[in-house]
């Protein structure tokens, strides 16, 4: 530490010091920060149900996180890894198409050129497109690459992400049972940050990030498991890639039923189809959709207040930077340093 005595050369060597140790201590904790943290926003979006099972059951704390820990593993994990299979089985035929310079587009179904409005010539462009894609898309094929390769990298770690989900909602389990001081140390972070007003900013940290995860994220993951699983049942091609862009959307707030309605026009047009799946395959898309408008009033407390905008950079942004378990983490951090940035700035918000 520096003292009175110590020369200006001794304190900028102890700065340094200090600042490399700090730095190494970062590149090794580096690997786990964002698994700890998706824990944290796990823990908090399910604290509220494992208070009400410790008070039901009364049962000690750890075996409430432990019940509660196995129920979301057991919930999520099945679904997830058979959503994530498809997800990988699709990359890697497009991987090899993108080796081979080739891309083969399947032809449409008949049917197609006899929707209303869009039929004709969508059917046209969609016949062009499969015999010869070349011409069809060759203005679009270095972006077409492009974002193909970004998809591919992005489903490589798909793997790697799935025990990332599972190592983080264990460690979820364990921030539970410490509960009351992990909050503590949040309030004393904040206290020294924001001058006394530890409680205040930590009560809204938590409100904030607890409607992101019911709200946004835990709809978005439900719609997206259930749309995934049909599509899977229903055979739809690439069902594992476009599992993905439903759950972008729905975090993004876009309406899903945007990919769902087209896809069960899709299957109606399928000769491949029976009629009566077509229709179980349009109300399950549609119930899938409409959850949205079911769920947000009953989990969304409180309203999230920050622009859309917000969302979607803190998604995909964060998509790019940590991959998909970054698409949830992304979208909580956004909306919290948002929040607190205007609480800051109007410290009347706060109530």
């Amino acid at each position: 530490m520096a003292t009175k005595n110590s020369t200006p050369i001794e304190t900028a060597i102890q700065i340094t010091l200090i600042g490399l140790l700090g730095l190494w201590c970062f590149q090794i904790a580096k690997p786990f920060i964002s698994p700890i943290v998706w824990a944290g926003i796990i823990a908090i979006g399910i604290y509220p149900i494992f208070l009400w099972l410790k008070n039901k059951t009364r049962l000690s704390a750890g075996w409430t996180a432990t019940i509660v820990t196995l129920a979301m593993l057991l919930t999520l994990i099945t679904p997830t890894v058979i959503i994530s299979g498809a997800l990988i089985d699709n990359t890697q035929t497009l991987s090899e198409h993108l080796k081979k310079d080739q891309l083969e587009i399947p032809s449409p179904p008949e049917g197609v050129a006899e929707w209303p409005l869009i039929g004709k010539n969508l059917n046209k462009l969609w016949t062009q497109a499969s015999e010869d894609p070349k011409a069809a898309l060759g203005q679009y094929d270095t972006e077409l690459k492009s974002i193909a390769k970004w998809i591919i990298s992005t489903a490589a770690g798909a793997s790697l992400n799935i025990l990332i989900f599972i190592f983080s909602i264990i460690i979820a389990g364990v921030f539970m049972v410490s509960g009351d001081g992990v909050k503590q140390t949040f309030i004393s972070i904040f206290d020294r940050v924001a001058g006394g007003r530890g409680s205040e900013f930590t009560e809204l940290s938590l409100s904030t990030v607890h409607s992101v995860v019911t709200g946004i994220l835990g709809i978005a993951l439900i719609q997206t498991l259930l749309a995934g699983l049909g599509f899977i049942v229903m055979d739809i091609p690439a069902a594992g890639v476009l599992a993905f862009v439903c759950l972008i959307m729905a975090i993004v707030q876009i309406d899903i039923l945007l990919v769902l309605i087209p896809l069960s026009i899709y299957v109606f047009s399928d000769p491949g189809s029976s009629t009566g799946a077509a229709i179980a395959f349009l109300i399950w898309n549609i119930g899938v959709g409409l959850l949205n408008n079911v769920l947000k009033p009953i989990l969304l407390a409180k309203g999230v207040d920050a622009p859309m905008s917000i969302i979607f950079v803190g998604a995909i942004g964060g998509m790019l930077l940590s991959g998909i378990i970054g698409l949830f983490i992304g979208a909580v951090i956004m909306v919290l340093g948002y929040t607190l940035f205007m609480a800051w700035l109007n410290p009347k918000t706060i109530s």
